[in-house]
């Protein structure tokens, strides 16, 4: 196409081989369209750069049937719950109507949700991925107009817009804060520093705050816990170590929990604690968990605020927010090594 003419139906019509009341169909969601022609259609829309009015009758703000999707790897998790009742209040303020789904953190079930959505013409996709998940099948819908927001986690071959939380800072503070009471021999519990894109930045974290206050990083103070029960058993082999961590720091709540019932089975009330997240009841526990907080429900008001202002037009380069954490002082964190405990001079 020469000139600065702007592309039209037409053109996309043309282009993609079908009538124009097929690529009508396909960005207003009007009536069956066969999945291979839609993504064909899709794909001219992206290559012609075609701006559709807002995707039409289900893109207008305050249409009666106009949904969000939001897909998070688990319903039962309390994080991925304030995270939706985020984004809800903000989207219900605009008339707009939250779906839900849940991927089970499997790759094949998230990208399958996200099809239903988008058969469904929502107005705007938000997504917390999967630790394997893929995004470049979003790349036309992208083009096309659709506000795609990713949550907790960055999209995977894509260059969207998202919103995380603080993580590497936080655990350097986290760290820090276990550092700052005596402790130099402190351990790490968490997934693999290879896995999700939140692990990887807080193992960063505590790796910044040890080199920061000249301490080496001593890689058999760095376990794995998969799980609860993988938690608990990587601090007790920590715990069992012939020079032990006076202090552990744990990558989630998981960990923490993990790392919880191995120091209560142990008796040992002699090892400082800080984990990232604040579980339920946090407080209750002996001593009370000091705990890096994050702000899931500011999180999700974010990405919602985020995927509105692209509803209204703004076509700007796709941006990252990073939501602050905020560490919570009560107890475990601030126990100091008991006396006679190594320490090592700074490296």
């Amino acid at each position: 196409m020469g000139g600065r003419r702007r592309p039209t139906m037409a053109d996309v019509a043309r282009e993609a081989g079908v009538a124009a009341k097929t690529v009508s169909r396909v960005l207003n969601g009007e009536g069956p369209v066969a999945a291979g022609t839609r993504e064909r259609v899709l794909a001219v829309v992206g290559r012609l750069g075609y701006r559709p009015n807002l995707m039409a009758r289900n893109m207008r703000v305050g249409a009666a049937d106009a949904t969000v999707g939001l897909v998070v790897p688990e319903l039962g998790n309390p994080f991925f719950g304030a995270v939706a009742g985020g984004v809800e209040r903000v989207v219900r303020a605009r008339g707009l109507t939250l779906v839900l789904g849940c991927s089970s953190e499997t790759a094949a079930l998230e990208q399958a949700l996200i099809a239903t959505f988008l058969a469904r013409r929502v107005s705007a996709l938000m997504i917390v991925p999967s630790a394997a998940a893929e995004h470049r099948h979003l790349r036309a819908e992208r083009a096309a107009g659709l506000p795609i927001v990713f949550l907790d986690r960055p999209a995977a071959g894509l260059t969207a817009d998202c919103v995380v939380s603080a993580n590497r800072q936080g655990a350097r503070t986290g760290v820090a804060h276990l550092l700052a009471h005596g402790h130099r021999r402190v351990g790490f519990i968490g997934d693999r520093p290879a896995g999700l894109h939140p692990r990887r930045e807080r193992f960063q974290g505590y790796r910044d705050a040890l080199e920061e206050a000249g301490l080496p990083a001593d890689r058999a103070l760095v376990a794995t816990g998969h799980d609860r029960e993988a938690a608990a058993a990587a601090a007790r082999r920590l715990l069992a170590l012939p020079d032990p961590p006076t202090a552990l720091f744990t990558g989630d709540d998981l960990a923490t929990t993990g790392a919880v019932v191995a120091l209560s089975g142990a008796g040992r009330r002699d090892v400082a604690l800080v984990g990232f997240d604040d579980p339920p009841l946090a407080e209750c526990l002996d001593p009370p968990l000091t705990a890096v907080a994050q702000d899931p429900a500011g999180m999700g008001v974010a990405a919602a605020e985020l995927a509105l202002s692209r509803l209204d037009g703004d076509r700007s380069r796709a941006r990252r927010t990073v939501i602050p954490t905020r560490l919570v002082v009560r107890g475990s964190g601030e126990l100091r090594p008991a006396p006679g405990a190594p320490r090592p001079a700074p490296s």
